[in-house]
């Protein structure tokens, strides 16, 4: 069994009775263990209860939104979150992301999808990268082995999917990447050829790292290209 998979929990949450069915018997065959509930109230109860190693979280929800429940969870564990939302909902899906959500995937869907993107996103944290080690840059630090971000003495928390982002251009300062290249990097997946989750995500980055995150000078946005690292 794929080291992923072996007695990991996901904790689906949407109100319709035959998405929640259909998702965890295809995640239960793919080897996860998988618990479902139908509204924000009953999610974060589960999410006390079972504390699992990820959540599928619907934005339309009775009680309390997945938006209300999102920065419920986040508040207490950096458990990953991949938020399900409407095809088309392009103010949703940037919202969950500006949040800290670590991917999305647009109703409807493929079951396999899901499987496949729950994999990759859970994957990802489980990996070290590559370089294992500590990287500096001026007042920024960065521990592959602990992931654990500074700037200053001060540690800064940032979700696994910001940690990996901003490991990956430190360690190759300088070095241009397209927005294409860090999701084929990070996300494993296409995305359906969206690059707002990488704005997002650097967007989020600045806000923690730079002392103005309006004028970077770590995160330096090459127009017409992508982004690059300065030390």
């Amino acid at each position: 069994m794929d080291r992923v998979t072996q007695a990991t929990r996901v904790l689906i949450v949407d109100d319709e009775p035959m998405v929640r069915e259909v998702l965890e018997r295809y995640l239960k065959r793919s080897g996860f263990l998988a618990d479902s509930v139908g509204d924000g109230k009953a999610a974060i109860a589960a999410f006390d209860a079972a504390r699992p190693d990820l959540v599928l979280l619907d934005l339309m929800l009775p009680k309390l939104d997945g938006f209300g429940v999102f920065r419920n969870i986040r508040a207490r564990a950096a458990t990953p979150v991949i938020m399900l939302t409407a095809r088309g909902e392009a103010t949703d899906r940037i919202a969950g992301l500006e949040l800290g959500a670590d991917d999305y995937v647009a109703k409807p869907f493929s079951p396999r999808e899901v499987v496949a993107r729950v994999q990759a996103v859970l994957r990802r944290p489980s990996r070290e990268p590559a370089g294992e080690g500590r990287l500096v840059s001026g007042n920024l630090t960065l521990d592959a082995t602990s992931r654990e971000a500074l700037v200053g003495d001060e540690v800064v928390s940032l979700t696994p999917r910001e940690f990996d982002l901003l490991y990956l251009m430190a360690r190759n300062p300088r070095r241009v990447f397209t927005r294409s290249q860090l999701l084929d990097e990070l996300w494993d997946l296409s995305f359906e050829g969206d690059p707002s989750t990488v704005t997002v995500h650097v967007r989020r980055l600045r806000e923690k790292i730079e002392l103005d995150p309006s004028n970077p000078t770590r995160l330096i946005t090459v127009w017409g290209a992508g982004y690059r690292f300065e030390q």
